[in-house]
């Protein structure tokens, strides 16, 4: 696959700022024509490098996230990951360990393990073992993006294009230094679950195969008006609820090798190593799990060799980790998704 240039690079950050921030705007601040950048993400799209889709948080929706880890038998993997990938409630699949190994993640309703683990998988295909891990705590992934995205605009650049902080509810207003002290820390604001009525589920399948859809588009495939659409859509990123994410190919920015790695970390020390990782540029993905293991981490490096330099600099010299387990992504049928 070929790099992409410098434009692209910025393009992809701009979109990771804002993933529907207009061509225009784009343009104006990378000081080209709103064509250029319009024909660049079109190829950028048509090939696969990046496409602009719409998240879930899990959280704000109620739901658990579920890591599998299947064992398949030999010659059946493509055909199991595939079936998977096709599933709405998976948000990535990959072939990874000599590609004997389906692994995915998936989002269920709380308390609906035995669904996930004995209804809704492909129980037909020659499925061996079957390894699940809730992930009960995100370091690092998901909504954040991943770090080597970002890295092709300048700070004006920056905030010249990242959108205004949405609105939330809260006080109208706040003491100013004259007003001496308040009555003391607000007690944490405790959301409550969001439910989709079907039209926000049109919306959200809509914006999932593409989060760049134009509002036009959505008013049709909704049903409802144009400006209805605009609302519920801001309202629904306002409180977190939904996020737009960035489905990019690493190895067009020369990111050819990843893996994920399972970590035994001392119970005291598993924040200390899961907030370590998050701040590696070379980890896409860091989360507290259930399991045989304590931490899972998505990795993205240059190279294979660069990868054992990861492993054993960085991830081995922190401290408290007890064992180290990798799995090599051979191929992924599919990287973001809801």
């Amino acid at each position: 696959m070929d790099l992409v240039d410098l434009l692209d690079r910025q393009i992809v950050h701009a979109l990771c700022l804002d993933g529907r921030a207009s061509f225009s705007r784009i343009a104006a601040v990378l000081g080209v024509s709103d064509q250029t950048i319009a024909r660049r993400y079109r190829a950028l799209r048509r090939d696969g490098t990046v496409t602009v889709v719409a998240g879930l948080s899990a959280d704000r929706l109620g739901l658990t996230t579920w890591v599998l880890r299947l064992q398949c038998a030999p010659g059946s993997s493509t055909a199991i990951a595939k079936a998977l990938a096709k599933r709405a409630d998976t948000s990535w699949v990959r072939i990874a360990s000599g590609g004997t190994e389906v692994l995915c993640s998936i989002l269920t309703p709380d308390g609906d393990r035995d669904a996930l683990l004995l209804e809704r998988l492909p129980a037909t295909k020659p499925i061996i073992a079957i390894s699940a891990y809730c992930v009960v705590h995100t370091f690092t992934g998901n909504e954040d993006g991943w770090q080597p995205v970002a890295t092709a605009l300048s700070d004006e650049q920056i905030a010249a294009l990242i959108p205004a902080a949405p609105h939330r509810p809260g006080p109208e207003s706040e003491p100013g230094p004259e007003s001496g002290p308040g009555p003391g820390p607000a007690e944490p604001t405790v959301l409550e679950p969001t439910v989709l009525d079907p039209a926000d589920r049109v919306l959200v399948a809509e914006l999932a195969r593409d989060g760049r859809t134009p509002f036009t588009g959505l008013a049709a495939a909704t049903g409802l008006d144009e400006s209805s659409v605009r609302r519920r859509l801001a309202a629904l990123l306002a409180d977190g609820t939904l996020y737009l994410d960035l489905d990019v190919d690493n190895r067009a920015l020369g990111f050819g090798f990843s893996a994920l790695l399972w970590l035994s970390v001392e119970p005291a020390r598993i924040s200390t190593v899961g907030n370590a990782l998050a701040q590696f540029p070379e980890v896409a993905f860091a989360g507290a799990t259930t399991g045989p293991t304590d931490v899972l981490a998505s990795v993205v490096t240059t190279t294979g060799t660069a990868f054992y330099q990861f492993l054993t600099d960085r991830v081995g010299a922190l401290p408290g980790i007890r064992e180290i387990q990798s799995a090599p992504v051979l191929r992924t049928l599919k990287r973001v998704g809801v």
